[in-house]
């Protein structure tokens, strides 16, 4: 009968209807996405803006390449043009074997004698109070200030034939200007700055107190430098005498007024450099100096291993809580 009340029916119409209906959508999809933007790091108000810093960047490597990788570039091509053979002709020369053996011995010299002078110089300077202190570090800068040949001059006033202390030497037989002494004398004042500049900034900054603690526990001076103190400064000691080594062997001014350029006695390298290019001897010349240029890659690839070990043993230091030059 039309219109008569099912109960099963009425039951099962409310989930048919909800069946029939197509499913509603996640929450999620019904809103689009809205990717949040993240501000910009404000630029702190001493760091330049990236055009002006690309700039700095892009002088400094044009100033390098025309003023240092151009010249040695060329050093090396031109000692290498002519081939391995007149490079090695060059280089086995008698005389330039002299002043190959004349500049490491110099150097073996007055590096460790201005080793010394640096760490008592530091030493006196970072540890110790009196009076004159300011004239010390004075004196020490001394060289920077005064040119190189200036110094050789000053060697030649004072031990040369007619200077102040010449006639009393000639009498006892000794000879310092125009010999292997005079050459090590104006290679240790120009030098000797290096390593004591180098350990005075460090061990102020270190301070005393290890120094103090190893006196309480009733250790010597010579216990305290040795034990505490040099391995306190190795990294920034073994600095100071690359830097030291590479100016002694390349050092010109002051060796060339001394030494009186006897071939074969006298010459250092660089002296024999000059004397072999104003003979017109340009490739021998070349050879030679590709030597000095290969010292200063050594020595720059010491300089940048030492700085790397001395970086990795603060950070080590620095994991460990200890100080920063242990």
């Amino acid at each position: 009968m039309i219109g008569a009340f099912d109960p099963v029916t009425a039951a099962r119409a409310p989930a048919t209807a909800a069946a029939s209906e197509p499913p509603a959508a996640p929450a999620a999809a019904a809103a689009p996405s809205v990717r949040v933007r993240r501000p910009a790091t404000p630029r702190r108000p001493t760091e330049d803006p990236p055009v002006v810093e690309w700039a700095l960047i892009g002088l400094a490597l044009a100033f390098l390449g025309a003023f240092i990788l151009v010249p040695a570039s060329v050093v090396v091509h031109e000692a290498l043009k002519d081939g391995l053979a007149l490079w090695k002709e060059a280089i086995v020369d008698p005389d330039a074997i002299a002043a190959i053996e004349l500049t490491l011995l110099v150097a073996a010299i007055s590096v460790p004698l201005n080793a010394l002078f640096g760490i008592a110089a530091a030493w006196s300077i970072t540890r110790f109070r009196y009076r004159g202190k300011g004239v010390l570090v004075s004196l020490i800068d001394l060289p920077f200030g005064v040119s190189p040949v200036i110094s050789g001059m000053m060697a030649v006033l004072l031990f040369g034939a007619h200077g102040w202390l010449g006639p009393w030497l000639l009498d006892h037989g000794i000879k310092i200007v125009f010999a292997v002494p005079g050459i090590v004398l104006a290679t240790v004042f120009v030098t000797f700055p290096f390593v004591a500049r180098e350990l005075i900034p460090f061990m102020e900054a270190q301070g005393v107190e290890e120094e103090e603690a190893a006196h309480v526990l009733g250790a010597s001076g010579w216990q305290i430098l040795a034990k505490v103190t040099l391995p306190n400064v190795k990294w920034s000691l073994l600095y100071a005498i690359i830097l030291c080594n590479a100016r002694a062997m390349g050092e010109f001014g002051a060796v060339s007024v001394v030494s009186g350029h006897i071939r074969g006695v006298t010459n250092t390298l660089p002296l024999h450099v000059e004397i072999l290019y104003n003979e017109y001897a340009f490739r021998a010349s070349f050879a030679v100096a590709s030597l000095l240029f290969v010292l200063a890659l050594v020595t720059l690839v010491a300089k940048k291993a030492l700085e790397w070990r001395q970086r990795r043993a603060i950070r080590e230091a620095a994991r460990r809580g200890a100080p920063a030059g242990a």
